[in-house]
C-alpha cells in the first residue's frame, strides 16, 4: 500500500501524516527507530483507556518499507488556528486550552512511563556539562512523585476542534506518568520557541491560578524540563532550551 502524496496534511520532524478517508496515516522516515514507534502507538493505546476524546489507533504497518501509525480522522481546525484567526477571543481561547489540560491531568494512566525517570535519563543524554547534569539530577530528585496523565506536548496545535465545537487531543507519542507542573513548564517553554512570550506568562498565570499553584513552583521545573527536552530537536531549539537549563540558581 501507498499513500498520495496530495492527501499529505501534516509534515512534523521526521515524519509526515496523511487523509486516508476517514484515517490518519502518520509515516516516519526510514532510519525512525522501530521501538519509539511502537512505543507511541502503546502509548496512544494506553491513554484511550483512560475516556479522554482522543483519535483511536487503528493499526501499525509499514508503508514503502516505512513504520507508519494509522488512527481515526478527527476532521476540523486547530486551536493554534482558531486562536491566530480569532485573536479578540485570545483570553478565552487560552483558558479553554488550559481545561482541557486540567482535564487530561486528572485522569492515570498507570502503565506509562514514569516522568522522572525519563528526564533523568534524557538530562544524562544532554550536551549540558556534568556539573550542571549533576544540579539537574539533584533537584528533579527532590521533586514530589505525582501520578497525573501528562502529555510532554500539550500546545494549541495538538487539539481539534471539530464542526460540533468538540475537542479531541492528538499525539501522545511523549505521554508520561507524574507531575502536572512540570508538564505546564513544557506547555510554557513550548510557547517561547514559538515566540509567543506574552501568552506563554498568560498561560502561565491560567495554569496556577486553576490549580492553586506557585508560579514558583512551575519555574523550578522550567530548567529540568529545558535540559531534558534538549536531547532531541533541531539545533536552534537545542540551544535555546540549553540556555533554560543553566538559568537556575542552584543553592
Amino acid at each position: 500500500m501507498s499513500i498520495q502524496a496530495d492527501r499529505m496534511i501534516a509534515v512534523r520532524t521526521a515524519k509526515t501524516i496523511y487523509r486516508d478517508g476517514g484515517t490518519a496515516v502518520k509515516v516516519f522516515d526510514k532510519d525512525y527507530s522501530k521501538a519509539d514507534v511502537l512505543n507511541e502507538a502503546l502509548n496512544q493505546a494506553r491513554v484511550e483507556e483512560t475516556g479522554l476524546r482522543m483519535p483511536k489507533v487503528l493499526e501499525v504497518m509499514k508503508l514503502d518499507g516505512k513504520w507508519a501509525i494509522r488512527s481515526e480522522f478527527i476532521p476540523g481546525k486547530t486551536l493554534r488556528q482558531i486562536m491566530d484567526e480569532n485573536p479578540a477571543q485570545s483570553t478565552a481561547l487560552l483558558e479553554r486550552f488550559v481545561d482541557l489540560q486540567l482535564d487530561v491531568q486528572s485522569r492515570e494512566a498507570p502503565l506509562l512511563t514514569k516522568l522522572k525517570d525519563k528526564m533523568d535519563r534524557k538530562i544524562s543524554e544532554s550536551a549540558l556539562d556534568a556539573t550542571t547534569r549533576y544540579e539537574l539530577h539533584t533537584r528533579l530528585a527532590g521533586m514530589p512523585r505525582h501520578k497525573k496523565l501528562c502529555h510532554g506536548d500539550f500546545n494549541p496545535s495538538n487539539i481539534i476542534l471539530t464542526p460540533k465545537d468538540e475537542a479531541y487531543i492528538l499525539d501522545w507519542a511523549h505521554a508520561t506518568q507524574g507531575n502536572a507542573s512540570a508538564d505546564a513548564a513544557r506547555t510554557y517553554l513550548l510557547f517561547w520557541l514559538d515566540g509567543k512570550i506574552d501568552t506563554a506568562e498568560n498561560y502561565l498565570t491560567l495554569f496556577c491560578e486553576k490549580t492553586h499553584t506557585a508560579r514558583q513552583y512551575v519555574r523550578d521545573w522550567l530548567p529540568i524540563v529545558a535540559a531534558s527536552q534538549s536531547v532531541k530537536g533541531n539545533p536552534k531549539e537545542r540551544e535555546f532550551l540549553l540556555s533554560w537549563a543553566t538559568v537556575a540558581n542552584y543553592e
